[in-house]
């Protein structure tokens, strides 16, 4: 099976085209970019597939991150990956960003735990335990610092994303790792291939409303005609 792997759940914008039969990456594209998902992000699905020598009418399945992460990204990827998934008449799925992480930290430390953690600012992070097989022990959610520090304080494995330094106290044995927002599309390409298309349907994971609001007090009062 050929997956088309994408990622603009945060500043990285990433394609990957992955063999799931002989179990590797057949080419990737990505870059740090910031913002412009919308506008870059078939480029780099073109770049992809380009140096994989497949074209898009030979993809078997479309892999996408859902989120947590960028509000307007994640919007872009999920209807990039729908959209795909609707011209080719093949399925789609999602990933989250934290089990992505979480699945990038377990597999250069196997037989841990992970607590993946993701700076969501405003003095907030996203968090999510997987146990030493990479199933999650509980639902994502998003968490005051400070709260986050002492619910898990005593958490003995690997603490792995970019708030790992945030989440990580003196008292904490929990390891530091992985702290870029860029997260590897390698892997995203692979849970997605090994997703259940029935039960990963992308769909954006939202932890809490976007940053960005529209201003309210000042309508104005339209005329009634008489």
């Amino acid at each position: 099976m050929l997956v088309l792997a994408i990622d603009t759940s945060g500043t990285g914008c990433a394609a990957a085209v992955y063999d799931s039969v002989a179990g590797v990456v057949l080419a990737r594209a990505e870059e740090d970019i910031g913002r412009g998902h919308a506008e870059r992000l078939m480029a780099f699905v073109d770049e992809a597939l380009r140096a994989s020598g497949r074209r898009l009418e030979d993809i078997d399945r479309i892999a996408v991150t859902i989120g947590p992460g960028s509000f307007t990204g994640i919007r872009v990827g999920v209807a990039a990956a729908r959209g795909l998934a609707l011209a080719l008449s093949k399925p789609a799925v999602g990933v989250t960003t934290l089990q992505v992480i979480a699945e990038s930290a377990r597999r250069s430390d196997p037989g841990r735990p992970v607590l993946a953690a993701v700076d969501a600012k405003r003095d907030e992070v996203y968090v999510q335990s997987f146990d030493a097989l990479g199933q999650p022990e509980a639902p994502a959610e998003p968490l005051p610092v400070g709260l986050a520090r002492e619910r898990f304080s005593g958490f003995a494995g690997v603490v792995c994303g970019t708030a790992a330094h945030l989440v990580t106290a003196p008292v904490m044995a929990g390891e530091v790792s992985h702290k870029s927002d860029m997260i590897d599309i390698a892997v995203v390409a692979r849970l997605g291939a090994a997703a259940d298309p029935a039960s990963a349907k992308p769909r954006p994971l939202y932890l809490r409303g976007p940053d960005a609001k529209p201003q309210s007090g000042f309508a104005v009062t339209r005329a009634i005609a008489g």
